[in-house]
């Protein structure tokens, strides 16, 4: 490729000394030839600033008490200078030749303004876990309409790309929402533009006790229901949607519980 389109890549962080410099890692071992990275760090107060420091000329960060995730990665995104921005979560991976992936498909397909790719869910130590699950997500990502999305969330955070411009066209991420507020941008964003879609994995979603997908994966999808209600007046999907709460809240009570009997 003659010439790279520079990738910011954006980590929201808090108290995530555990996982962050794998993180990091992940990112800056791309090997990626025009990559912007930035850290915006909540205020942590565990080791997380000398994690940071460590990495001084390789990462821009700041660390400053904000109002939440959204907060900080709309922080990051208005100091962006990359024509593709992502966010990577400080407990969140990439996997191997992510960025290229992301840059080649950017650059083949001008057109596209969002692309996602497949991503894996692994445990406290990195281990994959849950590969039903990421199998189902990859099942409808292959058959993606915007419709199946306003029934269920199957694009995967980590996973996705957008280009700067969309920012531009449909705002920030909104700041009220904690938990879901990715999938209330697909669906502004998808409403007008069907994202790319990339059949390789290019990322792995933690799950542990902490994260909220585990601690609170109620109140998660509860979230998505009514988000998904803002964007369709449709009874049969929002029906459909209801429907498809239930059956995830049943498999991750099921999950969870499996994963306690393991541990015992």
């Amino acid at each position: 490729m003659k010439k790279w389109p520079r990738i910011t890549v954006i980590t929201p962080s808090y108290n995530q000394g555990i996982f962050i410099k794998e993180t990091i890692d992940s990112v800056l071992s791309q090997g990626y030839p025009d990559l912007e990275y930035l850290v915006i760090d909540g205020g942590s107060t565990d080791d997380t600033i000398d994690i940071l420091k460590s990495y001084e000329g390789r990462l821009k960060w700041v660390s400053e008490k904000d109002k939440g995730q959204s907060d900080a990665i709309n922080k990051g995104i208005r100091r962006a200078t990359g024509e593709i921005i992502a966010y990577l979560n400080s407990d969140d991976l990439y996997e191997k030749g992510a960025l290229e992936k992301a840059a080649r498909y950017f650059t083949s397909h001008p057109e596209s303004i969002w692309m996602t790719g497949q991503c894996r869910i692994i445990d406290i130590g990195g281990a994959e876990v849950r590969a039903a699950i990421t199998a189902y997500k990859n099942f409808l990502l292959s058959r993606y309409s915007y419709n199946i999305l306003l029934v269920t969330n199957f694009v995967s955070q980590p996973a996705t790309f957008i280009r700067r411009q969309a920012f531009s066209e449909f705002g920030l991420f909104d700041e009220s929402q904690h938990r879901v507020m990715d999938y209330d941008f697909w669906l502004r964003l998808g409403h007008k533009h069907p994202p790319g879609i990339v059949d390789d994995y290019l990322a792995s979603f933690r799950v542990h006790p902490g994260s909220k997908t585990s601690s609170s994966f109620k109140y998660t999808f509860k979230e998505e229901l009514e988000v998904a209600r803002r964007h369709t007046s449709s009874r049969v999907i929002n029906g459909l949607h209801y429907m498809s709460y239930l059956g995830i809240c049943a498999a991750y009570t099921a999950l969870n519980a499996a994963a306690r009997l393991k541990r015992t």
